[in-house]
């Protein structure tokens, strides 16, 4: 099931339970993908538009010095597809990349990117190979 629909089938479900912030929550979102070129966005347009949401919710909350939990960023977040951990890429590097082909590590992002796609954050990637010896 695409992320989209999910969302749209866990509204109704929402609704039917009366839970006004998820409900609220969930027609932000749908909102969002409303103001997308197409009526139906694919999962990449829609991991798009729900990252933007949580990193606008965040920065939203460090500015008025709000360190709680959010159940926006929770329901939101749970759409989103699990992080790769440190340990998980660290791994893959090591055993998929060969430095020697690139003039740089910098420039094997593009293959550990490719690889990992969205379960992986591009600032956590060049970390990682900043610490790579």
């Amino acid at each position: 099931m695409r992320i989209q629909e999910k969302i749209k089938k866990d509204l109704m479900i929402a609704m039917k339970e009366k839970d006004e912030e998820r409900k609220s929550i969930l027609r932000v979102v749908m909102g969002e993908f409303g103001r997308a070129d197409t009526k139906e966005v694919n999962d990449e347009e829609a991991i798009k538009i729900l990252k933007k949401l949580v990193k606008s919710e965040k920065e939203t909350m460090e500015r008025t010095g709000d360190t709680g939990e959010s159940r926006f960023v929770a329901v939101v977040e749970s759409y989103l597809p699990r992080k790769a951990t440190e340990a998980e890429i660290r791994r893959w590097i090591e055993t998929n990349i060969d430095f020697s082909k690139y003039k740089n590590r910098m420039q094997a992002m593009r293959d550990i990117m490719a690889h990992f796609g969205s379960s992986a954050d591009g600032a956590q990637v060049k970390e990682i190979l900043q610490k790579l010896e």
